[in-house]
């Protein structure tokens, strides 16, 4: 009976409790208290030099401004992202008071302010002393958070959006890239896997697959590399240091990925699986060890072969300035001119033939694009139905291509690259019937 009576008195003082808060909330007058005042009083973000924050798990992160970046200095050495701190100092420089819910009150606790939920403290540029922002419980409308600063006995509200930018961890400030290196500058990709090993080289928006095969490498798949390579993000901190690799499965990597920028390398190696859908992995100019998603692992694992590039030319009818087409005994030459300012072409003969008919054809020719790649030479091959020469940029680049049939299948081949491809034979037959029409 003693217990029941507890238990209705600790419920009426929590309904008590309760009713202030949301009377306090909800009846107080807007009109009577300043609208939208700046918390922070001609705070600039730019001039924040120094965040500390204690989050609403107790943990503690301090990050301060190196000349334009920012770093992590506690509780690990590291550098922050940028983006996520500056985030915190343009919404503290612009945080308002949405409304003083009391002037003096009685007890922090009620709105979960002793102790604070979360504590930001942050100093200005040619400041000692740290200014701070205490965030507590969410109002009981639930539209908002409870706030005040020290030396401020006023608890006001704050916009419920910021908690979430304000309750930061330390891996949430932190530069979470696993690996980092100017993609500008990027000049050349090693992958390693086991006993394979696939190479690229580039030279701006030229790339090249240089292993297993020396061969043209598609532009929007190393740029897809890159990409994945500069974008993916830790998913969480294993360990900020170690020297046993080998419980990780780093001491013997799966796969090594090396980026050379400019004069720089950047390297990430991917250890033993952790828990299926994640691995180990390592940048090797940093202590810290992390895990990426598996599907990063599968990703740097494709074979080189989905690499090359599927245009059969590079050369383009607007690039081009001369055709050579050889069908069994016949050649067929073609060159462009320049007459009276207009473009034109010219067979062997010097006779003019059809601007519009010599374009479609080396536009049908460009288009040709492999469906597959085998690493030797087709059979069909050895009889080509068709070989055709495009010089192209002014006969400063000349690419040839040989084309052959096999019954319902087409096959083609580059001068300069290794094994064949496999085509549609459609678009082969229709660049043959565009041939044809030149006569």
């Amino acid at each position: 009976m003693h217990g029941l009576k507890s238990m209705v008195l600790l419920l009426v003082v929590l309904g008590g409790l309760g009713g202030y808060i949301y009377f306090v909330d909800s009846k107080r007058d807007p009109a009577a208290e300043s609208a939208n005042a700046k918390a922070f009083t001609d705070l600039v973000a730019d001039n924040i030099e120094e965040i500390e924050i204690k989050n609403a798990s107790g943990e503690t992160a301090h990050v301060q401004r190196v000349g334009t970046d920012w770093q992590l200095v506690a509780p690990d050495k590291a550098d922050a992202d940028d983006g996520i701190v500056g985030t915190v100092t343009s919404n503290l420089s612009s945080l308002e008071v949405q409304r003083v819910v009391d002037e003096n009150p009685s007890d922090l606790a009620q709105f979960g302010l002793n102790p604070p939920r979360i504590d930001v403290a942050f100093r200005v540029k040619d400041q000692k002393d740290f200014q701070r922002l205490l965030v507590g419980e969410k109002t009981p409308t639930g539209g908002d958070f409870f706030a005040k600063r020290p030396g401020d006995n006023r608890v006001f509200l704050i916009s419920s959006f910021l908690d979430s930018i304000f309750n930061k961890t330390a891996f949430d400030l932190r530069d979470k890239a696993v690996l980092k290196f100017d993609r500008n500058e990027a000049k050349s990709i090693e992958i390693i896997a086991g006993n394979n090993s696939k190479q690229f080289t580039g030279n701006g928006n030229d790339w090249r697959i240089e292993k297993p095969i020396s061969a043209r490498a598609d532009y929007a798949g190393v740029e897809g590399f890159l990409s994945r390579l500069s974008s993916t993000f830790m998913q969480k901190i294993v360990v900020s240091e170690t020297s046993d690799l080998k419980q990780y499965g780093l001491d013997q990597p799966a796969l090594t990925a090396t980026v050379t920028a400019g004069s720089a390398k950047s390297t990430l190696i991917i250890g033993r699986t952790e828990e299926g859908t994640s691995r180990f992995a390592k940048d090797v100019s940093r202590n810290e060890i992390f895990t990426v998603d598996e599907m990063l692992f599968t990703e740097l694992s494709k074979d080189a072969a989905e690499f090359r590039r599927k245009d059969l030319f590079d050369g383009r009818s607007f690039t081009a300035n001369r055709v050579e087409l050889k069908r069994g005994d016949e050649t067929v030459a073609l060159d462009k001119t320049t007459v009276d300012g207009k473009e034109t072409w010219k067979n062997a003969a010097g006779q003019n033939v059809d601007l519009m008919k010599v374009e479609q054809l080396i536009g049908l020719l460009s288009s040709v694009r492999a469906t597959a790649f085998e690493p030797t030479a087709h059979p069909s091959l050895k009889m080509p139905v068709l070989t055709a020469t495009i010089r192209f940029d002014d006969s400063k680049k000349m690419e040839t291509v040989t084309f052959g049939r096999a019954a319902t299948d087409a096959f083609a081949s580059r001068a300069d690259e290794p094994g064949s491809a496999k085509i549609d034979a459609m678009a082969l037959d229709e660049s043959l019937k565009a041939l044809d029409g030149l006569k």
